[in-house]
C-alpha cells in the first residue's frame, strides 16, 4: 500500500486538475489564481503557498503533461524493425493525446511550445522519437536529417490528433487517416531501396 496523501497533496492535486482543466477549455489570461482556487474549493493562499503563484501552477501543468507523455512512449518497446518502432510511437502519443485530451491541449496549445532546434532534455518527450529516427537512420531505413524527420512525423501526429480531440473526424474516418497518413509519412523519408520494397509489398496486396 502507498502512504496516505497529505491534505497539502490532496489540495495540490485538485489545484493542478482544476487548473488542467480551465486551461485546456478558457483563454490563459482568463485563468485567475483566484477562479483556480474556487474551483478546486481552496485558498488562494494555498496557490501560492504551493506553486509560489499562477506561473507555478501553470508550470506544474505543464510538467504533468510532459511527464506524461514521455513516460507512455517510453515504455514503447524497442524492436529489430525500426519503422514499426516509429509508427508504435505515434500510436503511443495519439493514445495519451486520446487518454488525456486536456493535458494535450494545454501542452501543444500555448503552454509548451515545440522547438525542433533547441536541446533534447533526458525527459523530453521527443527523445524516443530521435532514438528510434537515428537507428533508422543507421540501417539506412531512412534518409534525411534527423530534425526535419522528426518535424515532419511531430506536424502529421499532432494534425492529425488535434482533429480528432476536435471531433472533427469520426472514429472511423480518424483511424483509417491516422494510420494511412503516418505510414505515407514515414515512407516518404525512406531510403530508395527502402520505399520500392514497401510500395512493391503494398501493391501485392
Amino acid at each position: 500500500m502507498g502512504r496516505p496523501r497529505t491534505n497539502d497533496e490532496a489540495v495540490k492535486e485538485r489545484l493542478v486538475e482544476c487548473a488542467t482543466e480551465m486551461l485546456a477549455t478558457r483563454p490563459r489570461e482568463s485563468v485567475s489564481v483566484r477562479a483556480v482556487a474556487a474551483a478546486a474549493e481552496a485558498s488562494t493562499t494555498a496557490v501560492y503557498s504551493l506553486f509560489g503563484g499562477k506561473n507555478g501552477l501553470i508550470g506544474a501543468v505543464r510538467d504533468r503533461a510532459v511527464a506524461g507523455l514521455f513516460r507512455d512512449v517510453s515504455a514503447v518497446q524497442t524492436s529489430a524493425d525500426p519503422l514499426a518502432d516509429l509508427y508504435a510511437l505515434a500510436v503511443a502519443y495519439r493514445r495519451w493525446g486520446r487518454g488525456h485530451s486536456h493535458l494535450y491541449t494545454v501542452l501543444f496549445g500555448g503552454v509548451q511550445a515545440f522547438d525542433p532546434s533547441g536541446e533534447v532534455g533526458a525527459s523530453d518527450p521527443i527523445r524516443p522519437l530521435l532514438a528510434a529516427i537515428d537507428r533508422a537512420l543507421t540501417a539506412s531505413v531512412l534518409a534525411g536529417d534527423a530534425t526535419a524527420i522528426a518535424l515532419s512525423i511531430w506536424a502529421t501526429l499532432h494534425g492529425l490528433v488535434t482533429l480528432e480531440l476536435a471531433g472533427a473526424l469520426d472514429a472511423t474516418t480518424a483511424e483509417a487517416a491516422f494510420r494511412s497518413s503516418i505510414h505515407a509519412t514515414l515512407r516518404g523519408w525512406t531510403t530508395a531501396e527502402v520505399f520500392r520494397g514497401l510500395r512493391q509489398a503494398e501493391l501485392a496486396r
